[in-house]
């Protein structure tokens, strides 16, 4: 998939374990989880808020879009 999810990278520079980050955002570890490993289909505004407002960033912070090889 082509959007790729750098929540690993950010609780790294903040020093945050999963198990702090899930529960500052308000959800589970197993979501989190889903997040960081590219499995999620969507992702909610409220929550996207929610990260950003824990690990102070933006979006394009947290989301980062990458071509697909075969679209060239």
């Amino acid at each position: 998939m082509p959007i790729v999810v750098d929540l690993d990278v950010l609780l790294a520079q903040r020093k945050m374990s999963v198990g702090e980050f899930a529960e500052a955002v308000g959800i589970t570890v197993a979501n989190i989880a889903v997040l960081k490993n590219g499995r999620a289909k969507a992702v909610r505004f409220s929550t996207l808020d929610a990260i950003c407002r824990v690990l102070e960033c933006q979006p394009g912070d947290v989301l980062r879009w990458i071509p697909d090889a075969s679209e060239d």
